[in-house]
C-alpha cells in the first residue's frame, strides 16, 4: 500500500516560518491576513487564549455593496479600514502584522497601510 503525504505549498512554508516568530500576545494582538483570488479576509487575534478580537472581509454584507465596483486592491484597503474601526472600538491600537506567508505588496500591502492609516500600529 502507498502512503500519500501531504506536500505544503509554498505559502505555507512561508507561513509556518513567519509563525515562528510572531504571536499575539494580549498587549500586542496579531493581525492575520489571508487572501483568495478574489476575496481578502484580515482578523485580530490574541493567540494566548486563542480568540478572535476583531475582524473583516469583502464578503460582509456592509462592505460588499461598496466593494462591487472596486478593484481587488481597492477592496483590501476598505478591509483594512473596517477592521481598524473594529479594533479602535475593541480597545486594540497596537498589533504584530502576520502577513500569512504572502508577498508585501498588491493586496496585501494595500490593507496593511488602509490598517495603518486607520488608526492601527504596526
Amino acid at each position: 500500500m502507498k502512503r500519500i503525504h501531504y506536500l505544503k505549498t509554498g505559502r505555507e512554508m512561508r507561513h509556518d516560518r513567519v509563525r515562528a516568530k510572531v504571536n499575539g500576545t494580549p498587549q500586542r494582538p496579531r493581525l492575520n491576513v489571508f487572501r483568495s483570488n478574489n476575496h481578502i479576509y484580515a482578523q485580530i487575534i490574541d493567540d494566548s487564549i486563542g480568540h478572535t478580537l476583531a475582524a473583516a472581509n469583502s464578503l460582509e454584507p456592509s462592505l460588499r455593496e461598496d466593494a462591487a465596483k472596486q478593484t481587488n486592491v481597492e477592496q483590501a484597503k476598505l478591509v483594512g479600514k473596517t477592521l481598524a474601526q473594529r479594533a479602535k472600538d475593541k480597545g486594540v491600537s497596537k498589533v504584530v502584522f502576520d502577513r500569512g506567508g504572502y508577498l508585501y505588496h498588491g493586496r496585501v500591502k494595500a490593507l496593511a497601510e488602509a490598517a495603518r492609516e486607520g488608526g492601527l500600529d504596526f
